[in-house]
């Protein structure tokens, strides 16, 4: 693992890279207390070249920067700690799957450990990264259809809030809804917010839609950086990649339930996908809304945009194709 502690008097330590191991916390700790905290997800993918390659990730570190920042937690330098866990990953690259459907992940951390009670900035912190093999991120696979429950009752984020950043308090409200769908035999929840049900995120995962729009249009439409959802690095990527296409009109526009409801009493919608690190990309089969259950369709052979995104995508990160989004380790 590697960790870099900070305090205010003397700014950053130097970064050690030593043995997995405990942290020792005093129990007043801010992360502890007021969720002074923040995380990351990478992964670290080797290719059958057997280079090891990190996929966008000045991407994360400027994501990881502003949230920090948005936590009054130190600002960092973004190059020196890219350079840090190239440095992690090149001392344990042995731990980096020699699979095609497995990966390294990557867990960079950022907590507040001010020592005493007080709702205010800290003035000591730790930043550390630790790392581990994972294969799919579902049980059922790693590209198998998954169920949403779409509850309105519950919020993840709110215009003015922090859900555009990786926070550890944005996850933790979660786990007792992800558990009430799974007892209605879903795998996800597909996050809404307002009064006319806007749909934000789907679980940990970004939503998109391919849809032919009210224009007669094809598209593929998710929700905008509004707030209310997570600048994901894979997100950003099925939107370059889309636009780089130039085969359908590509968009980031709100969309409510009804706009879904009609699309799919309309037959036009094509297909719904969830986008994320930790499973690339989703397809969506079924959403349960107010009680009811919403078949979602897919072409004869099954989600094609959904699978060229993902064959595009993987053969970046396992070095099938040559592209400045891969960091050779």
């Amino acid at each position: 693992m590697l960790t870099i502690e900070w305090t205010n008097e003397k700014g950053w330590g130097k970064p050690h890279i030593k043995p997995f191991q405990n942290l020792s916390l005093h129990p007043a700790s801010s992360a502890l207390h007021y969720s002074v905290e923040l995380f990351e997800g990478m992964k670290a993918y080797r290719g059958e070249d057997n280079k090891v390659r990190l996929f966008r990730p000045t991407m994360n570190m400027e994501r990881m920067h502003r949230t920090a920042l948005r936590a009054s937690l130190p600002s960092f330098d973004k190059a020196e700690l890219l350079e840090c866990m190239r440095r992690l990953i090149d001392v344990d690259r042995e731990w980096v799957p020699q699979s095609n459907t497995a990966s390294l992940y990557i867990r960079p951390t950022f907590i507040g450990t001010e020592p005493s009670l007080g709702v205010t900035k800290s003035n000591h912190a730790l930043l550390y990264i630790i790392i581990g093999p994972v294969g799919p991120y579902f049980p059922s696979g790693g590209f198998n259809p998954v169920s949403l429950l779409a509850d309105p009752k519950y919020v993840r984020a709110w215009v003015g809030g922090v859900g555009n950043y990786k926070l550890g308090g944005n996850y933790g409200p979660t786990i007792a809804v992800q558990h009430e769908a799974s007892t209605l035999g879903c795998q996800q929840v597909l996050w809404l917010c307002g009064d006319n049900h806007e749909v934000t995120e789907a679980g940990t995962m970004n939503f998109f839609m391919f849809w032919i729009n009210e224009r007669g249009d094809k598209e593929l439409l998710t929700p905008p950086l509004s707030g209310l959802i997570l600048p994901g690095v894979t997100r950003q990527s099925l939107l370059d990649l889309a636009r780089q296409w130039g085969e359908f009109k590509v968009s980031e526009e709100s969309v409510t339930m009804a706009q879904v409801l009609k699309g799919l009493k309309d037959n036009r919608v094509k297909e719904v996908f969830g986008a994320g690190t930790a499973c690339v990309v989703c397809p969506v089969k079924r959403i349960l809304y107010n009680g009811q259950s919403y078949h979602i369709p897919t072409m004869e052979n099954g989600p094609d945009i959904a699978k060229r995104f993902l064959k595009e995508l993987t053969d970046i990160q396992y070095g099938r194709t040559s592209s400045d989004w891969a960091y050779l380790v």
